[in-house]
């Protein structure tokens, strides 16, 4: 692709993942006071909630293998970006349990998909460039920022009931985002594609794929409770807002310099780095939860155990899943890390706090990034070894 058409082409991923991770923040962060404010209880809350990580298992895989047998990936990115769009409007119109469950499953069946579909295009087009990846992937960063703190905003002067059209007004974005993504050439390949389950079945694969669910699992002590943790230390709101903003500058700080460490250091080097920092940061943040510097350390740590560690498996899976096979490899990372190591992680981690206490949940959590650190090991190892033979 000649250097003019690429440009254009960039701005178009961040314009994209710019919306798409604000509308995922968003519901995140305040769904959950949307939720209460129509009557549902905890547990029902929880249960909706959980539906987010629980059809990561579905949705990437489905429209990951439609777009890749189709190679029309841009248009299925499209699709579901306007399908998920029309989807919510069951939200504005659900009152019962049982009726929220069905939107929240078929909106995510649609948004599960779109950030595997846009970085399967966006590694295309960048042709694997960790430098341009990072500088456009931040994007997503910020627009998570951006949206979160004005939705804060926008809850307080017009209610919880603004938060529908908040996010619906989101991923109206993110369909004019995906309308200005242009389909790549066809690439041409010398040999086909392998079967899928001929590369999974690979012990190095089916290694990382674990060591990538323990590691994600672990951070669920940190997605799912970490505010709640802070306020049962004592810190008000404003103190856990900038301590979740803290983190999430932090990764796009890395996003942004990770041409020079990807320049400097192997994937299999960074990722195992993070596994470490991740240990520390999880045993820190439950040791010491009242030493507030303590926690601001450990949330710079984010920029390794989330940035860091999520580059280096992007890189990681291009040796494995290229060609026809980019999209489904990037939905299966979605899928299993997020997925299914999130839903475990986070049961695992409620059923921790609730018979041993929040302290001991973080170390809990150390515990799985130590046993993602040796899986990980054992998955570099066997690829050396299988590369070598």
């Amino acid at each position: 692709m000649a250097p003019q058409a690429h440009r254009p082409q960039a701005f178009n991923f961040s314009f994209f993942l710019f919306g798409h991770y604000a509308y995922a923040g968003t519901f995140a962060t305040y769904a959950a006071l949307f939720f209460a404010a129509r009557g549902m209880r905890v547990a029902e809350i929880g249960v909706l909630l959980s539906l987010i990580q629980v059809m990561r298992i579905f949705g990437p895989n489905v429209w990951g293998w439609v777009a890749d047998h189709t190679s029309a990936r841009a248009r299925v990115l499209r699709l579901t970006a306007g399908a998920a769009l029309l989807c919510f409007g069951a939200m504005f119109f659900s009152q019962t349990f049982i009726q929220f469950f069905a939107a929240m499953v078929i909106v995510n069946l649609f948004t599960s998909a779109q950030a595997p579909l846009s970085e399967a295009l966006m590694l295309s087009d960048m042709r694997g460039d960790l430098g341009k990846y990072g500088r456009i992937r931040l994007w997503g960063s910020i627009g998570f920022i951006v949206a979160v703190v004005a939705g804060g905003y926008v809850l307080d002067w017009f209610g919880t009931e603004s938060l529908l059209w908040y996010c619906g007004a989101l991923l109206l974005l993110v369909l004019g985002a995906s309308l200005r993504i242009r389909e790549l050439p066809h690439e041409h390949h010398a040999q086909a594609a392998p079967p899928l389950w001929c590369v999974l079945r690979k012990p190095e694969v089916a290694a990382f794929f674990l060591s990538t669910a323990l590691m994600v699992g672990a951070h669920m002590a940190l997605y799912a409770f970490y505010s709640l943790y802070l306020a049962r230390a004592g810190y008000g709101k404003p103190v856990i807002g900038a301590m979740w903003a803290l983190g999430v500058v932090a990764e796009v700080v890395f996003f942004y310099f990770q041409g020079r460490v990807f320049g400097r250091f192997s994937a299999r080097r960074v990722m195992l780095w993070a596994f470490a920092i991740a240990v520390l940061r999880f045993v820190v943040t439950g040791a010491l939860p009242q030493v507030f510097l303590v926690l601001v350390v450990a949330q710079l740590m984010h920029a390794a155990t989330f940035a860091a560690h999520h580059s280096a498996a992007v890189m990681t899976m291009q040796r494995w899943f290229t060609g026809a096979l980019a999209a489904r490899g990037q939905a299966l990372y979605i899928s299993l890390s997020y997925g299914v190591g999130g839903t475990l992680g986070g049961l695992g981690m409620t059923w921790v706090w609730e018979r041993f206490g929040p302290q001991q949940m973080y170390y809990g959590a150390a515990l799985m990034a130590l046993a993602g650190a040796g899986v990980a090991q054992y998955a570099m190892h066997a690829r050396h070894e299988r590369s070598a033979a």
